[in-house]
């Protein structure tokens, strides 16, 4: 059984907000906080409060870990639709 949460290794890239679980190979435990703090930045960013080098360079500051522009660009348009076509 998988855990809450996990999901499954898609690329050698890990997205951001996961990280490797040895106990079960092929899948990603979330880090919840990081997640958080990035669905935050996100909302940001698709609402137009901030820009996407200011939240790449918040997303850094809270987690330590850091995230392309291109990257976050790429999320934000995923979650919220993409960025610039707001009805």
């Amino acid at each position: 059984m998988i855990p809450d949460g996990y999901i499954k290794r898609a690329s050698s890239t890990i997205p951001f907000g996961y990280e490797s679980d040895d106990m079960l190979e092929g899948y990603l435990k979330p880090i919840p906080e990081e997640l958080i703090i990035l669905k935050e930045v996100a909302a940001a960013v698709f609402n137009g409060e901030i820009s996407l080098g200011i939240a790449v360079d918040w997303l850094e500051a809270e987690t330590g870990k850091s995230m392309s522009r291109p990257g976050l660009k790429k999320y934000v348009d995923k979650v919220y639709g993409r960025l610039g076509n707001k009805s």
